[in-house]
């Protein structure tokens, strides 16, 4: 029955290391622990990382939901589409990061391949979400501040209309290995699954489909993200130079100057180092690859669920307000208030 098993799923994982084994199916990350692979502390380690992802994401993005829910200020446009990040943040969370803690607690991918493969799509379709979402939030900053297209008012539709583009756009990109163009099986420890970026030449088409997702699903979201935010720094310090005299407008350039910097660091933090793993991996093919070096990018790309939401929602003076009250916590409209006077036009309308 085992050997069946066995044959059954040699197709649905691939370890890209060499081992010293006559059956590496005898090996299945479906099947038995991963233990030649590292010690049970290193599962352990990897198990505490994933739940307090999944903890803390779920919970500040929970939160975000309930504060839009409760508080009828918060249903602005922009807000619209951060509740749309949180959405897709709890997806990562509540599927990724919170199977990805009970598989490495067992030390094995133990949900089987069908599993596998709902957590490496949901991981996928969530991170593809985000990512567009921050590309959607830059673009709206840059409509409404730089004005490129003049008394263009950006409103709550068409706030709508992007949520549901970013989703359509995430299905058109992490569906394809559902139906053969790549798949989703196994990485790194073999505890959490994603795309295959190691064989070639298959029925896969895996470098094909790397390209793809690499093009698609980071560098084109990460260009208009700093082009956006490139150019509206521009018009800030253009601000700040014909207001030399203000130390509120001074002020306000060297914060919001700070805060794109957090941004487009926090959106390099997690996902340079996947999309650099993957790029390396189709364009160094038969080069050896250590299991940190899988492991690693893998996790780091699940942690934006806890970063998007405490840049682009604690940041935000409205949502950290509500959030205060519904926690019981001193604060709500006198910071607003006090806040909003101590900043210029310009950097308020930039402010989130």
């Amino acid at each position: 029955m085992r050997g069946d098993r066995q044959h059954e799923f040699q197709e649905d994982f691939f370890i890209p290391i060499p081992l010293e084994v006559d059956n590496i199916t005898a090996l299945s990350p479906f099947l038995v622990p991963q233990d030649h692979l590292g010690s049970p502390a290193l599962f352990y380690c990897m198990a505490a990382f994933m739940f307090c992802l999944f903890v803390s994401g779920t919970g500040i993005n929970a939160l975000t939901i309930a504060c839009t829910v409760k508080y009828k200020k918060l249903r602005s446009h922009l807000n619209y589409i951060l509740v749309n990040l949180a959405v897709s943040n709890l997806l990562v969370t509540c599927v990724g990061s919170f199977t990805c803690f009970c598989c490495f607690t067992v030390r094995y991918m133990f949900v089987g391949p069908l599993g596998c493969k709902i957590e490496g799509f949901a991981a996928t379709l969530g991170g593809m979400v985000s990512l567009w979402s921050l590309a959607v939030v830059a673009f709206e900053r840059w409509l409404v501040v730089c004005k490129p297209l003049g008394n263009f008012i950006f409103k709550p539709d068409h706030a709508i209309a992007c949520c549901a583009a970013t989703w359509l756009f995430a299905l058109v990109v992490s569906g394809p290995p559902l139906f053969g163009w790549s798949r989703y099986i196994p990485e790194g420890f073999q505890c959490s699954c994603g795309l295959e970026w190691f064989t070639t030449g298959n029925k896969y088409n895996n470098e094909s489909y790397v390209m793809f997702i690499f093009d698609f699903g980071f560098a084109v979201p990460f260009f208009v993200i700093v082009f956006c935010y490139s150019q509206l720094l521009f018009v800030l310090k253009s601000a700040a130079k014909a207001q030399a005299e203000s130390a509120s407008t001074q002020k306000a350039e060297k914060e919001v100057t700070r805060m794109v910097v957090v941004m487009i660091f926090g959106f390099l933090v997690c996902w340079l180092p996947y999309a650099s793993f993957a790029l390396s991996s189709v364009t160094h093919r038969g080069t050896p690859s250590d299991l940190p070096s899988a492991t690693i990018p893998a996790c780091f790309s699940k942690s934006f669920a806890v970063y998007n939401p405490v840049i682009y929602v604690v940041l935000n003076k409205q949502f950290r307000s509500c959030m205060k009250k519904m926690l019981g916590m001193s604060g709500g409209d006198d910071e607003d208030s006090s806040a909003s006077q101590s900043v210029t036009e310009v950097s308020e309308s930039f402010t989130f």
